[in-house]
Order: structure tokens, then sequence, then C-alpha cells
């Protein structure tokens, strides 16, 4: 049976094995009377274990193989991070092992112990071919089970966002309107453009863009021109006026080069996500948003709120255009989408609120992104598809983003064992 390291980690964490008459390796009576908390970090799998090994009393270590040999494959001999190893946990014993200080470690090997359901389990869970392992058994898991795995997998998304978010907190010494600023710039780039959206957002500071809060014109021509769209072959009217204003507050301001045309992308993005459209739209909610992150923390409550805030129109220019100088061949709804303001709430609004709450920490902020995600509809994906097709239905964003967290963060990497649902599925029956 091949398995990986992390199955008899999952044996020896949750105990699945016979430990009537249990000795070890070397015909010695062991008692297990604490597994240890598991360490995810360097050293020893599992700390502050006890065991009772020939009748006397043990405090320290375990670290878990597959086989002995394992210990001197990862160089475990030669570290004296393992010299409190109390005891060696493998499947299959192939060989003998020592600390650093040459004294033989004592061997538990788990091959023939492990309770047949486990075993079974297991093997049924990694054998399938279908995109989710646990496909098989859904239909046996508890609501309550799955819930708590949508929410963790929610969190830990929501937590990898804040981290970027605070990267920005830290670089603006803590000016969250600058930090929503940047923030709103990385979520319009819509993944393809995020990097020179935020790389935009950073060389044209809010404080600059506010000073020109009652001349979106000018805010214009500052955007478009630090992004390097005003430079086109022959340009028309409104390009010319981009340019010779963009020129003018470059000197004005000190401002850097303009962004280079090749880090943005155009190829294989639909017209209505080029940046110089988005780049339109953005200029439409800040011109009618002077104070950003107040708005956002003190006036939206819901989906309904953020669609009243960011249903500004664009310059009507763009109407008729999607780059300076190339006009389009039918006008065009520039408005943002009822799609696009969902993704806008669950990818900008959310997280910003979540990288607050952790910020100030204030536990409430969480419990306002999770009423927030439940007020936005189920996305509709192919990951959701995947859910769906096992009968798993999510009824809003709470559940699809929580979803979602589940496959990148468990699924595809097959960590089925560090997942309560894979965790569930692997228990023996009772």
């Amino acid at each position: 049976m091949h398995f990986r390291e992390d199955f008899i980690h999952a044996i020896w964490r949750y105990q699945y094995f016979e430990k009537r008459e249990l000795t070890t390796v070397s015909g010695l009576p062991l008692a297990i009377k604490k597994i240890g908390f598991q360490n995810f970090h360097e050293g020893p799998d599992f700390s502050e274990a006890h065991i009772i090994l020939d009748g006397m009393d043990f405090f320290g270590s375990v670290e878990v193989h597959i086989k002995t040999s394992d210990w001197n494959a990862h160089g475990h001999e030669n570290d004296k991070n393992y010299d409190a190893v109390i005891l060696h946990v493998v499947w299959d014993h192939d060989t003998e092992v020592s600390r650093k200080d040459g004294t033989t470690i004592p061997t538990l090997a788990l091959k023939g112990r492990v309770f047949l359901d486990v075993l079974r389990n297991y093997q049924r869970l990694i054998s399938t071919r279908k995109r989710l392992l646990c496909s098989d058994f859904l239909s046996e898991v508890k609501p309550i089970i799955k819930f708590s795995m949508l929410e963790r997998a929610l969190v830990e998304r929501l937590q990898k966002k804040a981290q970027l978010i605070h990267q920005e907190v830290h670089a603006t010494a803590g000016d969250w309107e600058e930090v929503a600023y940047r923030w709103l710039f990385y979520c319009f780039g819509f993944k393809v453009n995020s990097t020179p959206m935020l790389k935009l957002a950073r060389e044209m500071p809010y404080r600059l863009v506010k000073k020109h809060a009652d001349q979106p014109l000018i805010q214009e021509a500052l955007l478009m021109g630090q992004a390097g769209f005003c430079y086109q072959e022959n340009p028309d009217d409104y390009t010319f006026f981009m340019k010779r204003e963009y020129e003018f507050y470059r000197k004005k301001y000190h401002l850097p080069e303009a962004i280079y045309p090749s880090e943005w992308k155009f190829m294989r993005v639909r017209p209505g996500n080029y940046p110089s459209v988005r780049i339109s739209q953005l200029v439409a909610i800040l011109s009618n948003s002077p104070n950003l992150f107040s708005l956002l923390t003190h006036e939206v409550r819901k989906v309904s709120d953020l669609r009243q805030l960011f249903r500004a129109k664009p310059n009507g220019y763009w109407e008729y255009h999607y780059q300076l100088s190339k006009a389009s061949g039918k006008p065009q709804n520039r408005l943002l989408s009822k799609r696009t303001l969902h993704l806008l709430g669950i990818n900008f609004i959310v997280p910003l609120w979540y990288a607050y709450g952790k910020y100030t920490d204030e536990a409430e902020w969480r419990e306002r992104c999770f009423d927030f995600l439940q007020d936005i509809p189920a996305e509709e994906n192919r990951i959701i598809s995947a859910f769906t097709k096992e009968n798993w239905h999510p009824e809003n964003a709470f559940d699809t983003q929580g979803m979602i967290g589940v496959h990148h963060l468990y699924c595809s990497p097959k960590k089925c064992l560090e997942c309560k649902i894979g965790q569930n599925v692997l228990r023996p029956s009772k």
C-alpha cells in the first residue's frame, strides 16, 4: 500500500491503531499517555509528548516517518534539535537509528496495527480520479462539518489577502485612506493587470488625486498619463488634452517616469476589462468619493450600498472608446456590471475590512465580512461546478469563497488529512 507521510501523522494524532500489548520494535512495553502537540515548523513532528517505556516515564518529542531509515535520510542523526525525541513512530521498521549522541531511539512500527477501516477509507480516498478526492464520501459527511470547513478555509483565504493589505499599511505608515486607494486599484486589475494597477496607485498617490477632486478630467489625465496611455500615434483631441495636462502636472508634482506599455496586458483580455477602461471607471468612483476608506467603513453595510457608491458613470468619451484614440465600433455601457460589483465586494471590500479588523484587533469586523458575503449571490465558475456536481450546493458568496479556499488550500495540494472533511472520512466506524 502506498501513502504519504501525512497519513502516518494522522494515525498518530488520532491514535487509529491497536494499543493493546503495545511494544517497541525491540520488545519494550510501551504506553502512550500524551501524543503531544503537532509542530508545523522546523524540528520534530510532535512536541510535549509523554510515554511510559518499560515502566519509566519519558517526556519529549515524537518524530514520524514512513520508514525508520528516513531518520538518516532526512539528516536527523546529526541535528541536535532531535536529541529530545523519545519515540520514533514509523509504518515499517527497516533499520536501527540513533540520536546525535549515539543513543538508540525507541521505535514504534504501526504496520499491522492500524485499524482496517482506516486503511480502507484512506485507500478509497486517494484512489479516486475525481477532482474532489472526497467526492464519494461527501453525502456521508454531516453539514456542520462541511460548514465548519468552509468557514476555516474562508478565514485562511482572507488572512492571505490581509497580509498583502498589511504590507501596504506598513508602506504608508498606517494611512488607511491610501491603503484603500491602492487596494482598489489592485482589485480593479482583476488578476491579469493587478500588478501594474498597484504600481500605478503607488506612483500616483491618493493625496495628489484628491487635490483634483472637483476636476475629474485632471484626475483622468494624471492616471492615464502615469499609466503610459497618453502617448498614442495619431492622437485625437481628447488624447492630446490628456497628454498636455499630464505633462504639466508630472513636472509640477515631480512624478516618476510613466509605466512602460509592455507592463500592461491587453492580449486575451476583453475590451471591457482593458486597463484604460478600468481607469476611467476608477476616476468616476474617486471623483465622487474623496474620502474612500471613510465611506467604505461608515456608509457601506450591504451590497446595495456598494452598488450605490460604485455606479458612477465614466466620462462620455469612454462610451465610444476602449483605449485613448481608439474608437469602438458601437457605443458601450461603461457602468460596472452587477457581476463586477459582486466581485469587488468579495475581493475588495471584504478583505479590506478583514485586514482592518486584524489591524485594530476588533473582532466585529470579521462578522461584518461574513454578513456581507452572505448578502452576495453564489459565484459560478469551474471550481464551484466541481462541488455542485457532487450535490454540494452553495447558497451565497460565503459558501463559494469557502469552497474556493478548500479547493486551493486543500484539494489541489491533496492535503486531505489536514481538512476536516478528509479527517472525518478517514476515521473508523464505531
